[in-house]
């Protein structure tokens, strides 16, 4: 009963991410990016650190340790990459977005390559990280007469935005915590509030309290509250049970969930570039995770078959 749990929590976690990508188009139109990426983070901080608070014999950070990792998580992945991600996202689909953000396992695992070290990267690995990031080059559709505008310029924040996210997960790993995972994250999504907030009053962004109209207050609440707090905790708790590995594949479904949806609510176009692209970044995965696919992907099927 658990394996059918398991795969059910997986598929809605990428359905909650895959929406996510389409609710961020939805705001972008009722709010300045970067403050509507800081009205996210207050509302998933507020929801995630109560339930901490409430549930968590240990919920509040006591060492250096712990401010550490706030600063990493909070700082690089919910600050820096998610200003970048809704900027960016002015300029792209919700597909191409996803897309572009199925790189954070490849981003990472170069990342700690260079960083700590111990993670074999070897010469196909190498190929496999350049194969992605030639898989984004095709995604962003670039223009050589206009490379400073349109789609490129999004996809190229947006990919910015991953680097930070791979630096922050990998700065995690140096740290030692005393608190769980879900906690550090409900920390690291309020500290992360705070500085996009200050970064949109340093920009001279339009401020202004939460938007009323129904289309707004549900990608706000979607974003918030089930992106966000709801999905980082199914997260947690899938990547106990199922591992590292495993859990990563769902970089590669939620990019399926964000391309469908945007097309089918939104109209968002699907060009064959865009398909060709994702294709080749899923081959660079195969080719950088080769090993762990060996290793993983008997497990995996095994786990699938119990299921009928």
């Amino acid at each position: 009963m658990s394996g059918y749990r398991d795969v059910a929590l997986f598929f809605l976690l990428a359905l909650l991410w895959g929406g996510s990508f389409v609710s961020i188009e939805v705001g972008l139109d009722y709010y300045p990016p970067i403050l509507y990426a800081a009205y996210r983070f207050d509302v998933a901080a507020v929801a995630l650190l109560s339930y901490v608070l409430f549930t968590e014999s240990s919920p509040l950070p006591r060492t250096r340790g712990d401010l550490a990792a706030i600063g990493f998580s909070g700082g690089l992945s919910v600050a820096v990459n998610n200003s970048l991600l809704f900027v960016g996202q002015q300029y792209t689909t919700s597909g191409i977005a996803a897309i572009t953000y199925s790189l954070v396992p490849i981003a990472t695992a170069a990342v700690a390559a260079l960083w700590i070290g111990g993670t074999n990267l070897d010469a196909r690995g190498a190929v496999g990280v350049v194969l992605a990031f030639v898989g984004v080059g095709l995604v962003a559709q670039p223009d050589p007469s206009n490379l400073a505008g349109g789609v490129t310029i999004g996809v190229g924040l947006i990919s910015v935005g991953v680097l930070a996210v791979a630096v922050g997960s990998v700065g995690l790993r140096t740290v030692e915590t005393s608190f769980s995972s879900i906690a550090l994250t409900g920390w690291a999504m309020g500290f992360g509030a705070l500085l996009i907030h200050g970064l949109s009053l340093g920009l001279g962004e339009t401020q202004r309290l939460p938007a009323t109209e129904l289309p707004a207050l549900a990608a706000l609440g979607f974003l918030g509250l089930l992106a966000s707090a709801v999905a980082y905790t199914i997260y947690f708790t899938l990547l106990g049970r199922l591992g590292a590995f495993e859990i990563n594949l769902v970089s590669y479904v939620v990019p399926v969930v964000a391309t469908v949806t945007g097309a089918l609510l939104l109209e968002e176009p699907v060009t064959p570039l865009t398909v060709a692209g994702f294709a080749v970044i899923v081959v660079g995965f195969g080719l950088l995770k080769r090993h762990a696919i060996a290793t993983e992907a008997p497990k995996l099927l095994a786990r699938v078959g119990g299921l009928f």
